[in-house]
């Protein structure tokens, strides 16, 4: 077959399995339910700014570009469709080849379909996708300056050194790595100024992180950070051979042995490779590492295994045996998850239009306010076109629901609450689908108040009463009511140690009553301490509420005593 494909030459081969990946793409794309996470950046498309609180903003414009085209599934896919074969366009001017041939073409498809993530994202809208555009496109200029030192590759690292950082924030793993691949680069000019440059297009992005006070940072450094356990260091190798194939990261270990780089680029594709797998089997020392984390480093891998294939018998032989056997596992997968099953729903890749389309029959044109996750008000945006937002609490991380505050607009009107808060939410069913809710008309959220406290004593013992002041400061446009008759408010004591949480109620010295918009109110209270292990804890003070306690104040480390 290789033969007969060698008349039509290896450009117009190349072109055509491009162009049958981005066709193949497409239907799946169109097969495919949209996933939470991709409803949630169609939400950010539809908000676009200079950053959000999980991501830098490059994902949020390519929705919005997307949105401006299609509508549905590809009004939130088509530029990550579009982006991919652009994106292995790229790698492939990246490679080095004495003579590119129809074989050498077909290999790399093969490696390049073969790994698996990869491959998502040529489908699903994540910050991952221009995270590994412009990763490609970075190599592709790096290589040209080690060359030439040209302008023209001092403006291609530039430009794609910004656009790496406004696609995920892994992107200061890219750049690290290269330099510390080849330090010569802090002696050359050309380097420094593309650096310049970069940082300069960084300044909406900076700007916008300092007026929000620099959520995604607090959120990737303080937030994610958790105690250790050997749960999160043992998972990490496995979930690393499911991203990238077991098959081709086995043939990637054999490359990285065996061969030595021959040169300073090549030098950088190992520090990539190494760098990203290793930085984060560290970081699991931390808290849990989700898989993906590492996908930038596939762009070094499809680099290297193409080239050496072609100059190695054994490893050419390996990817057509092994390689493309393990694309059918790859096919067949991509393939369950167009199909409705109990699996696929259970990891949310279909069966969601039947559960909002069940939560809309009650709601109608009520905004929903769920509690918990991003994932379901985007989801229920995205798929009945209608309001919703979420209310977080300390029992969920902030998203950037809470940077966008949309539930203010609410507050005083009827809502839908969905979800189970005891005796006051009432049981739904439509279809095979059940839930429970209930209706308000008149809306109170405390999540935008802010409790300020000065605890000076810092080493507790259980059982100890502990007196002190605060300060409650109204920051809404309208009244917050203590007394509230279906969302009151009670202030509490928090004691976080990793994901545990303990509160404590509190005993006011005066009473409170209504907060006036814009209005504060001074105080003194007392609580006794939990009985707590012996420890470390973050303290702060809640407002707590039917939606659970918020995050309302700073918190404080206090040491609990035997």
């Amino acid at each position: 077959m290789i033969e007969k494909l060698e008349k039509f030459g290896y450009k117009k081969v190349f072109y055509l399995l491009l162009a049958l990946w981005f066709v193949f793409n497409i239907f799946q794309a169109l097969l495919m339910d949209v996933i939470s996470d991709e409803a949630y950046y169609g939400l950010w498309g539809k908000h676009l700014d200079w950053g959000y609180y999980d991501h830098p903003p490059m994902v949020a414009l390519l929705v919005k570009i997307s949105s401006l085209l299609f509508n549905g599934n590809l009004g939130i896919r088509f530029m990550t469709l579009l982006l991919q074969p652009i994106t292995l366009f790229v790698i492939w001017l990246t490679i080095d080849y004495e003579k590119p041939d129809v074989k050498k073409v077909i290999t790399f498809f093969i490696i390049s379909a073969s790994i698996v993530m990869f491959v998502a994202y040529g489908i699903i809208t994540t910050p991952d996708v221009p995270l590994l555009f412009f990763t490609a496109l970075f190599l592709l200029g790096y290589k040209r300056f080690l060359e030439r030192e040209d302008w023209t590759s001092v403006a291609i690292l530039a430009l794609s050194m910004a656009g790496l950082i406004y696609s995920k924030y892994q992107a200061v793993l890219v750049i690290g790595l290269t330099v510390l691949s080849n330090f010569k680069l802090l002696k050359r000019y050309k380097f420094w100024l593309a650096g310049v440059v970069a940082l300069l297009l960084l300044i909406p992005h900076i700007l916008w992180q300092v007026s929000n006070g620099f959520p995604s940072f607090q959120y990737h450094l303080v937030a994610r950070s958790t105690d250790f356990k050997w749960v999160y260091f043992l998972e990490y190798l496995p979930n690393e051979l499911a991203v990238f194939n077991p098959f081709t990261l086995g043939a990637v270990v054999y490359l990285l042995i065996k061969y030595k780089p021959m040169d300073s680029f090549r030098r950088n594709l190992y520090f990539q490779i190494v760098g990203f797998i290793g930085f984060f089997w560290l970081t699991a020392f931390r808290g849990h590492v989700e898989p993906h984390w590492t996908i930038a480093c596939s762009i070094p891998m499809i680099i290297l295994l193409s080239e050496k294939c072609s100059t190695d018998n054994k490893l050419k032989n390996y990817t057509y045996k092994y390689i493309l056997f393990s694309l059918l596992l790859v096919l067949v997968a991509r393939i369950f998850l167009i199909i409705d099953s109990p699996i696929t729903r259970r990891i949310g890749y279909s069966g969601n239009e039947e559960k909002y389309r069940a939560i809309e029959t009650v709601a109608g044109n009520l905004p929903v306010i769920f509690t918990g996750s991003f994932q379901n008000p985007s989801l229920y945006s995205f798929i009945i076109g209608k309001e919703a937002t979420v209310i977080s609490s300390l029992y969920s991380r902030q998203t950037q629901f809470d940077v966008w505050k949309f539930e203010e607009k609410y507050h005083g009107k009827s809502a839908f609450i969905w979800g189970d808060y005891g005796a006051v939410s009432n049981d739904y069913s439509s279809g095979f689908t059940s839930f429970k809710g209930f209706v308000t008309d008149n809306l109170q959220t405390v999540n935008r108040m802010e409790v300020v406290f000065d605890m000076d004593n810092k080493q507790l013992r259980a059982g100890d009463t502990v007196e002190i002041p605060y300060t409650i400061i109204n920051k809404y446009d309208n009244s917050i009511d203590f007394n509230h008759p279906q969302f009151p408010v009670q202030l509490c004591v928090a004691f976080v140690q990793g994901k545990e949480i303990t509160l404590s109620g509190t005993v006011l010295k005066e009473s409170i009553s209504i907060i006036p918009s814009g209005d504060s109110v001074d105080g003194r209270l007392s609580f006794t301490v939990p009985n707590l292990a012996v420890g470390e804890y973050s303290c702060g003070l809640s407002l707590n509420t039917l939606f659970g306690p918020a995050l309302n104040s700073g918190f404080v480390t206090v040491l609990i005593k035997k």
